[in-house]
């Protein structure tokens, strides 16, 4: 507003000035001083950077116009006018020495702002990079981690199956178990019956207790209870007798808590020997009742014709 002021008051001086008088009010280099005046004065650059220059200017200026009204001398007058000029002069190179400074300064702001945007984002992607590894890490840890446990888990797994092999293996030993193709096979012989009766004695109910400790301890096998006489009698009382006997034991194992899917029974009457039946003592061998014991996870195969 000062600038337009100052425009305003040195334009109305002139004309004022030159409305006066007849003889000739300016000169050459004073018209020159007021064009550069008019220039400056629409020069953004030095109203924001050389108002006080533009001030300097405009009062030389109006010593000149002064000096053309008064009807000075004509070198009076382009001296002033001169000054005024240098003086309008300096206050554009003022201007523009600033505008450039101003624009460097914004340059180095916006340097200033591009580089801690870019520091900003490397630090955000590191955080983010940072984060991931943590979170990577962790994940490793937990593998690890569980990796451990299913290897714990399976040295018990181990343990456990290896103590039960260890106390399966003494108990069959214990019981005179022998190894066939079909599994482990208990004999529980005519002795641990009552005389052509299906009941266990004493000493067939610990047989069948040890038979359901080992059904216990191995949940993966199962039993084939089988019974057997010898060829006195009818072969139709030998297989009744056969059957009940079987069915003594498997019910025995059930009431030990063996379950009874887990049992399978079968009476062969005189059939399948495992002496002649000549004497006393080899007909005491053929009545007898086996018990299969799968092997682990198997099912037990049936009997051959020949055995």
């Amino acid at each position: 507003m000062k600038m337009n002021f100052l425009k305003a008051m040195v334009f109305a001086g002139a004309v004022a000035l030159a409305g006066c008088s007849t003889v000739p009010t300016t000169t050459p280099t004073l018209d020159e001083a007021r064009a550069d005046f008019v220039a400056a004065n629409n020069n953004p650059q030095v109203a924001t950077y050389a108002q006080m220059e533009f001030k300097q200017a405009g009062e030389a200026l109006d010593r000149a116009n002064q000096a053309a009204a008064q009807r000075e001398s004509l070198d009076t007058i382009d001296r002033l006018a001169y000054v005024a000029k240098q003086k309008i002069a300096t206050a554009q190179e003022v201007a523009k020495a600033k505008a450039a400074e101003a624009e460097v300064a914004n340059a180095g702001r916006e340097r200033d702002r591009v580089q801690l945007e870019a520091r900003t984002a490397e630090a955000d992607r590191a955080k983010r990079d940072a984060a991931a590894a943590q979170a990577q890490a962790a994940a490793a840890q937990a593998q690890a981690q569980d990796a451990q446990a299913q290897a714990a888990a399976a040295q018990q797994q181990a343990a456990q199956q290896a103590d039960r092999a260890a106390r399966l293996e003494a108990l069959l030993v214990e019981l005179h178990a022998q190894k066939t193709e079909r599994g482990m096979v208990v004999t529980i012989g005519d002795v641990l019956f009552a005389t052509d009766r299906a009941e266990l004695n004493a000493n067939g109910m610990a047989t069948v207790k040890k038979l359901a400790e080992i059904m216990t301890q191995n949940p993966d096998r199962t039993v084939m209870v089988e019974g057997f006489t010898d060829s006195t009698g009818s072969a139709a009382h030998n297989k009744d007798l056969s059957e009940r006997r079987a069915a003594s034991v498997a019910q025995a194992l059930v009431g030990l808590g063996v379950p009874r899917e887990r049992i399978g029974m079968r009476g062969y009457g005189e059939a399948f020997p495992v002496a002649s039946n000549d004497t006393a003592s080899n007909r005491q061998l053929n009545r007898r009742v086996e018990i299969v014991l799968s092997n682990a996870g198997a099912p037990i195969p049936p009997r051959a014709a020949q055995r």
